[in-house]
């Protein structure tokens, strides 16, 4: 693994939101395509921040928790993603030694390195691509 870069494991086609975006919607994206990582981004792919399942589970936690799905709903479309997104985020350029990327994610203990190139997003690396790529090398 020590030869390997970022850009080997990294997930391409990152789904992300613009500061626009409210938290019915990063839920929406995660539920639909199994995620746990939405991207804020502006309007050029530049990292505005980013919204975790446990940032959604915070801001949905303020509606109250046991709310009738409609007002969840309608709560959580109420909280803009740039109210609970975390603004300073683990960013990695694509050719950085894969080994030091997952040291850095044990070390710090982050789920997720937002891979950037020239100040724009073109991945991310989570801790499923690594446990994908344990799983193909082991079979």
């Amino acid at each position: 693994m020590s030869r390997l870069e970022v850009q080997h494991l990294m997930t391409r086609g990152v789904l992300t939101l613009g500061p626009e975006g409210n938290l019915a919607e990063a839920s929406e994206l995660m539920a639909i395509h199994k995620i746990r990582h939405v991207p804020i981004v502006d309007s050029d792919n530049r990292v505005l921040g980013l919204v975790s399942q446990r940032d959604l589970l915070r801001g949905a936690l303020g509606g109250g928790g046991e709310l009738p799905a409609s007002i969840q709903r309608a709560y959580l479309r109420s909280i803009g993603v740039t109210e609970v997104m975390v603004a300073q985020v683990e960013i990695v350029a694509p050719d950085t030694p894969l080994l030091e990327a997952a040291q850095r994610m044990l070390q710090r203990k982050i789920g997720s390195q937002l891979v950037v190139e020239g100040g724009v997003l073109v991945g991310i690396l989570t801790e499923h691509d690594f446990v994908r790529y344990v799983e193909s090398t082991l079979r």
